[in-house]
């Protein structure tokens, strides 16, 4: 027998580290070749790891949440045949970590206490605070609260005790018994009384005082980080416009019922109007779609326009990225969104079709609420918000008539974006899409 080392693989070109988001096997677990080990993240595009070999897993080098360098070991089977670790080697390492502790504790004075340095599980469960001890009750003790029973245990006491508890209005649930195993006395019911018995009633309000810990992890660690730096380097401006897209959904209605002979057309939405009326502003003002290096101090403004697409996933927010949207017709828009919306929320989306936008649409649909304050996605300087669609009445100089209305709520860099060269961007947004036939023309 002998053991073979997994080591974490190359996950893709200038990545030096990935973080690991799950293990999908344990310690003392029988695997296959080719069977899935574990998942890691670099980037939002997560990659599996497969056992090369058929083994049982003796040792896993990191735990959920951990960054871990590329080429570092990960995985340690025991394997039939001599596998890919000398027996040297194996036992050196096994008696250096023997070793450790013992030379710890040799450089340390007797009355010394060592101080270890916890491991993340060590830091997760040390910051948990440790069960009470269970004293027992005696005459000369007072007597200890402890905290409410586990939901579904039933409280003991006497008939005469709960009768007073009901005529109380007290939950007995809350009520914590000073008798043996817990029963609940008559003092029990007084010293409740006291401290005030409005805090749990028959009616089961109740006081819920639970704490869970969730470590933050994966993709939605990925996207804390990202919103941080973004907010922390980038001062925002946000400007809101109110556009009539009554003719917008005329047309838009009318494109969709339409049939023609042969041709496989994607349902119209919204975006691929908004996208195209993006790409003819941007042709007006080109330092709207570019890549801010705050290191270097230098702007990089883009020919093509590739507009990233904020999209709502089951693991979290990601952003593919339709490229060159400015060679594409309303329909090749739609039909990419469409696309890369599915291979986002099924988890297929590739790391190239997750990165380089170079500016960003985000919107929440019929969630999208009156006005936002979207957060620009770093390095880009503008980040255009989709508000929800209502219909209002808006006065056209003689009556009030029901229009389609939407706001939009857009970011800007104010380093590089100044408050009126973002009013002029979104005012040709809104003339665009208020006429939409001017999207048409080249």
């Amino acid at each position: 027998m002998g053991e073979y080392v997994i080591k974490l693989p190359d996950a893709g070109e200038g990545v030096a580290e990935a973080e690991l988001v799950e293990w999908q096997v344990k310690v003392g677990d029988l695997v296959r070749e080719d069977a899935v080990l574990a998942a890691v993240m670099t980037d939002k595009a997560t990659v599996e790891i497969p056992s090369p070999v058929d083994g049982e897993i003796l040792w896993l080098g990191a735990e959920i949440g951990d960054t871990v360098a590329i080429g570092s070991p990960i995985v340690r089977l025991k394997v039939a045949g001599d596998g890919n670790v000398a027996p040297e080697d194996a036992k050196a390492e096994k008696a250096a970590k023997a070793e450790a502790p013992t030379k710890a504790a040799a450089s340390k004075p007797e009355a010394a206490t060592p101080v270890l340095k916890p491991s993340p599980k060590m830091a997760e469960t040390q910051a948990k605070p440790a069960p009470s001890p269970v004293v027992p009750k005696s005459a000369s003790q007072p007597s200890v609260a402890r905290a409410p029973r586990p939901e579904g245990e039933k409280p003991l006491a006497s008939p005469a005790v709960r009768l007073r508890a009901k005529e109380a209005g007290i939950d007995l649930r809350q009520v914590v018994g000073s008798g043996p195993a817990g029963r609940i006395q008559h003092e029990d019911i007084e010293a409740f009384l006291a401290r005030g018995p409005q805090l749990a009633k028959v009616s089961g309000l109740a006081r819920n005082e639970t704490i869970e810990d969730v470590k933050i992890v994966g993709l939605r660690r990925k996207i804390a980080e990202k919103m941080t730096l973004a907010k922390s380097r980038i001062p925002h401006i946000t400007y809101v416009e109110e556009i009539d897209v009554t003719a917008l959904e005329d047309l838009r209605a009318a494109l969709n019922k339409e049939k023609r002979p042969g041709a496989d057309r994607p349902k119209l939405t919204l975006l691929p109007f908004l996208m195209r009326a993006m790409v003819k502003a941007i042709a007006d003002q080109p330092n709207l779609n570019a890549l801010f290096d705050d290191e270097a101090g230098i702007i990089h403004q883009h020919g093509g326009v590739h507009i990233g697409i904020a999209a709502q996933t089951p693991a979290g927010l990601v952003v593919p990225v339709v490229k060159h949207a400015e060679a594409r017709d309303i329909w090749d828009c739609a039909a990419e969104v469409v696309r890369l919306a599915e291979a986002a929320k099924s988890g297929t989306a590739t790391r190239d079709e997750l990165s380089g936008s170079t500016i960003t649409i985000t919107s929440l649909g019929a969630r999208g609420g009156v006005a936002t304050t979207p957060v620009i996605n770093h390095p880009e300087v503008a980040i255009i918000g989709v508000n929800k669609m209502m219909v209002r009445p808006v006065w056209d100089g003689t009556q009030f008539i029901p229009r389609k209305m939407m706001n939009l709520s857009s970011s800007f860099d104010h380093r590089v974006v100044d408050g009126w060269d973002a009013a002029v961007f979104i005012q040709r947004i809104k003339t665009l899409l208020e006429t939409p036939a001017l999207i048409f023309v080249d």
